[in-house]
């Protein structure tokens, strides 16, 4: 199982960062199958590589949640526009299936964007994506996780190959995660995990407070991945207002708590047990 970072950051895509500024999407493979973890404006780039591998496409798409820095790269994923292209897209919660396909359909509309969502051609199955409800593609055994953050959000394990990959953007983990949510995080090989804020961010000592914002600080992330046996820790979501330094410092910051953390970064790719080259 390999994984790869597409957009790392939150809320806003950024420029000038070489840890990276697009905002969420990340690539899950293994035996020829493709997931991808929301569609942020990194999913630009995805599409360029899967257009340069050819015709016909398949993926698996599964959405976190609907907020709008983790769909609006769809309408600029260039292979959802082939007919060749096949894509089963699973939005967060009961009624997932309906909620994705008129989000990603309403940001296609005027005055928002000046082509429509029928435009692309690619073959489009939606789905719903339940919390403890375990959908198989492929390898893959994706379980959907309900976390607390505003409006609601999924994280998601992902296990193949006998690896596990937890993918738990926007979530506030402050607010006590449950034994079930807990459960579902523990023993990952690797965890990419919300880590926002500063401590002093989130307790508002610098600027106003950012409690119930639906984001977590560092040294919460690291603190759950102690906790629960994580092989390593990638933070997650960066701040839009963050530069490279901090980031790198807010890693450094939080292996004092749990030593095998990282900023994820744009354009990493990794094999679950080893590094591969970016």
């Amino acid at each position: 199982m390999e994984i790869r970072f597409f957009g790392v950051r939150g809320s806003i895509a950024v420029s000038g960062s070489r840890i990276g500024g697009n905002t969420a999407c990340v690539e899950v493979t293994s035996q020829g199958e493709r997931l991808i973890l929301d569609a942020g404006t990194g999913i630009r780039t995805l599409g360029e590589v899967m257009m340069r591998e050819g015709a016909p496409q398949k993926a698996t798409m599964f959405f976190s949640h609907l907020h709008w820095d983790h769909v609006q790269g769809f309408p600029f994923f260039t292979p959802a526009y082939l007919p060749t292209t096949s894509l089963t897209m699973y939005g967060p919660g009961a009624n997932g299936a309906q909620a994705l396909e008129s989000t990603l359909s309403q940001q296609m509309r005027p005055p928002q964007f000046p082509v429509p969502l029928s435009t692309m051609r690619s073959k489009m199955t939606f789905g719903a994506a339940l919390h403890g409800r375990t959908v198989e593609v492929g390898p893959f055994k994706v379980t959907p996780i309900d976390v607390p953050h505003p409006d609601g959000c999924m994280a998601y394990r992902v296990e193949a190959d006998g690896h596990s990959f937890v993918y738990a953007t926007d979530v506030e983990l402050p607010e006590r995660l449950t034994s079930d949510v807990a459960r579902h995080f523990e023993g990952a090989d690797a965890l990419c995990l919300d880590a926002q804020y500063t401590p002093d961010e989130y307790e508002g000592r610098k600027g106003m407070s950012k409690k119930g914002w639906g984001h977590s600080t560092m040294m919460d992330a690291a603190k759950v991945a102690k906790d629960l046996h994580a092989g390593r820790l990638f933070l997650f979501h960066h701040d839009p207002s963050h530069a490279d330094e901090l980031l790198e410092d807010m890693a450094q910051q939080a292996r004092g708590l749990f030593p095998f953390t990282e900023p994820a970064r744009e354009g990493q790719r990794m094999l679950l047990g080893r590094a591969a080259g970016a």
